[in-house]
């Protein structure tokens, strides 16, 4: 009996990843995770202050790409509070917290407008605790990375905000040729020559990373939905 479930949960994974393989040539990750991107992103109103979600150190890839938002938000709209919310030392100026600090300032932000709120260590914790120590429920823009926005926005307002934006953290795409020619760069003749084929050399890829990010984020949804935080 242990076997036969074996059996079948090897098979049923199988399946479950050859499918997964499969969607990876076509565009289906992209637009999920630009649905989870765009859904609940806008930014209809002066916000009232700007949370910069807590993702990764400083320097990192998220890090950078949210504060670099956050900067593009907290000079359309000069009298906006900006609130770092990330789990940190708030004494240590050699932390990621001042870390993140000291690139909204390097970007023009004057340090006055500058808050740290540390103690959240989940989505839903950050907005709890940004709930709690803001008296009034004022208009909330939340900068994050792209796939975390719709989650993000949810978890604030059922937290208690009201008005609450989003702005996803996109990158910018390199618009240039890519194309390259094995036989002018060289190297041995018996291997295939992929330099014209961009769905091998990126698109794969690049599918396959959007359907990882969808997958964890869906799943933390599941998760987020069952315990009433969104």
């Amino acid at each position: 009996m242990f076997i036969r479930i074996v059996k079948r949960f090897l098979i049923a994974f199988g399946c479950i990843m050859f499918v997964s393989v499969l969607f990876c040539f076509t565009p289906a990750p992209f637009w999920a995770w630009y649905y989870y991107a765009t859904s609940e992103s806008s930014l209809n109103r002066p916000p009232d202050y700007i949370v910069t979600m807590g993702g990764g150190g400083m320097p990192s890839e998220k890090g950078l790409m949210r504060i670099y938002y956050t900067a593009r938000v907290a000079s359309q709209f000069p009298k906006a509070r900006v609130i770092i919310s990330l789990p940190g030392d708030t004494i240590d100026p050699k932390g990621t917290l001042y870390g993140l600090k000291n690139e909204l300032v390097f970007r023009g932000i004057d340090a006055s407008r500058i808050i740290f709120e540390n103690r959240g260590t989940s989505t839903r914790g950050e907005a709890f605790f940004i709930f709690k120590r803001l008296s009034a429920k004022p208009a909330v823009c939340v900068v994050s990375s792209p796939e975390h926005i719709l989650r993000s926005v949810l978890a604030f307002r059922k937290a208690g905000f009201t008005r609450v934006d989003g702005v996803p953290a996109f990158e910018s795409q390199v618009k240039a040729n890519f194309f390259f020619s094995r036989k002018g760069l060289g190297g041995r003749r018996w291997v295939p020559d992929i330099g014209e084929n961009m769905a091998v050399r990126y698109t794969f890829w690049t599918q396959l990373k959007y359907e990882q990010l969808v997958i964890r984020e869906t799943l933390a949804l599941i998760y987020y939905k069952l315990n009433g935080w969104v």
